[in-house]
């Protein structure tokens, strides 16, 4: 069974940074794509940063140049570094996989950003 588990959020101050972290196990299968997405309260799930298999990356416009994804394929882990930090930034970050043709996501982790 696959399982994702992030770790890696909590409560920072405005200008602060984080690193959010996403171990991926329970599989074999090469991971393809693997992606961060957020969801803030009351808005709609937004797809920040994505990395595929060549790591090759795309970023939101909303968060680009502060907002860097890389993996470690040895460990199959995705990592979503994040600086200047703002309010705005606030939501659960999610980490999804692609692996086989099938999307796996994770439990969230919980940024809060106070100004």
């Amino acid at each position: 069974q696959v399982q994702l588990v992030e770790s890696g959020g909590g409560l920072v101050q405005a200008g602060g940074s984080l690193r959010l972290s996403c171990v991926v196990s329970g599989s074999s299968s090469s991971i393809n794509s693997m992606a961060w997405s957020r969801q803030a309260p009351g808005k709609q799930m937004e797809l920040a940063a994505v990395i595929n298999s060549g790591g090759s990356t795309r970023y939101a416009e909303s968060v680009k140049g502060r907002f860097t994804i890389s993996r470690d394929n040895a460990k199959n882990t995705v990592y979503l570094d994040i600086t200047s930090l703002k309010p705005e930034d606030t939501a659960v970050y999610y980490c999804k996989v692609v692996m086989d043709g099938s999307a796996y996501w994770g439990q969230g982790t919980q940024v809060t950003v106070s100004s």
